[in-house]
C-alpha cells in the first residue's frame, strides 16, 4: 500500500505529521478469519472487482 500513496498519507506518517497510522506507528491487526483476501499487488483493479463481485453473488448478497 505505501508504495501506491497518491496523498502522500505514509510520507507524512513517517515524518511524524500523522499519529496513530496503521503500519507506521500503530499496528496492522490481520483479520483472524478473512471472508476475501483480494492480493491487489498481483492482481488488477478489474481481477479484484470481478472477484469481489463472484464472492457477492456465491454468498448470495449481490444478484446478475
Amino acid at each position: 500500500a505505501e508504495q501506491r500513496d497518491p496523498k502522500g498519507l505514509y510520507k507524512k506518517a513517517r515524518a511524524g505529521e500523522i499519529k496513530g497510522f496503521t503500519g507506521i506507528d500503530d499496528p496492522y491487526e490481520a483479520p483472524e478469519n478473512a471472508e476475501i483476501v483480494l492480493p491487489t499487488h498481483e492482481l488488477s483493479v478489474e481481477e479484484s472487482v470481478l472477484r469481489l463481485l463472484e464472492a457477492l453473488e456465491q454468498r448470495g448478497l449481490l444478484t446478475s
